[in-house]
């Protein structure tokens, strides 16, 4: 069983008895799921992730102490550290009555402002351009169970993802570290032979390349060891993308196989400038990535941003 299953099913069992009966007067102000770090929160949990943090838990979000104070949010710690020790023949980890920094009863406040350096999800230009993606997207992922009072949701509403301005300045910088990287740097250290060098390029290239991906889809890229994961999901008009990728950086830079990855770089940035193509971000189909990222950044609006150096988005 996935733990976001897990998660719900202890809740609904238990937890929701739990509120109902001791909370009723607080449960309309309070929200509900499994949000924030863990494999289980993004559903890329296994066998192996249950070695540690894996157990029948979930958090209880609550708004600030005008609303519900401090008494009450003591009472509600208590409770969910009597819930079962065990459920579904799994153990709960031994941790205070608050739940750690995972699960629990947590403040919202205190959740999104150690996800985002925001206690209401309103962040400035700057903070869009600086905060890792993982922790954005730990802000936003999981399930809510619960939440009547809404302001929880509102305000992972605010950072579901980038403003467009952006998503298409950090998009331009990493077009133009492929084109860079893959296209132009990757083949000059093979032909010196730089073989390392030339390894060095390509996890550069790669690692633009999924930073493309993500933009072009939308979504936060996730913490590195499951950005692969993670783009196998959301690739609808890439088949085997993340293969190729997969590839350039698991193989060596001798001379035959370095040609084979040449023509793979080549066809990932076709592919990527196909995309850029459906979604009107570039009218060029030219295959150099440095082009291309130059005509995307001419796409922003607004001024300021796009004079900007190009790179100032990654």
């Amino acid at each position: 069983m996935k733990g976001l299953e897990l998660s719900k099913r202890f809740y609904e069992e238990c937890g929701r008895p739990m509120l109902e009966a001791q909370f009723s007067h607080l449960l309309p102000y309070l929200a509900v799921g499994l949000v924030g770090s863990g494999s289980e929160c993004f559903g890329y949990d296994d066998d192996l992730s249950r070695d540690h943090d894996f157990e029948p838990a979930f958090c209880i979000f609550l708004p600030d102490e005008a609303i519900v104070d401090r008494k009450s949010a003591f009472a509600l710690e208590r409770a969910y550290a009597k819930l079962p020790k065990e459920f579904m023949g799994i153990q709960r980890n031994r941790m205070s009555a608050v739940g750690g920094d995972r699960h629990g009863v947590i403040r919202m406040s205190d959740f999104f402002r150690a996800k985002t350096g925001s206690r209401d999800g309103n962040l400035s230009l700057g903070q869009w351009f600086s905060l890792p993606e993982h922790a954005l997207l730990e802000a936003v992922n999981g399930e809510v169970f619960f939440d009547h009072y809404g302001e929880f949701t509102r305000i992972r509403e605010k950072l579901t993802y980038f403003p467009e301005v952006v998503r298409l300045k950090k998009l331009a910088g990493n077009l133009l570290l492929m084109g860079q990287s893959g296209q132009y740097n990757y083949g000059r250290c093979v032909r010196r032979g730089e073989t390392a060098a030339a390894q060095l390029a390509v996890y550069e290239f790669v690692k633009s390349a999924m930073n493309a991906v993500y933009l072009l889809e939308k979504r936060y890229m996730p913490y590195y060891k499951w950005s692969f994961r993670g783009m196998r999901e959301l690739l609808t008009n890439a088949e085997g993308l993340a293969e190729m990728m997969e590839f350039l950086i698991s193989t060596d830079n001798r001379e035959e196989m370095a040609g084979k990855k040449s023509g793979m770089i080549e066809t990932i940035c076709r592919v990527i400038t196909e995309e850029l193509n459906r979604q009107r971000l570039t009218d060029s189909s030219a295959p150099e990535m440095e082009l291309q990222a130059y005509i995307v950044n001419d796409r922003i609006m607004d001024g300021q941003i796009r004079n900007l150096h190009i790179l100032s988005g990654v």
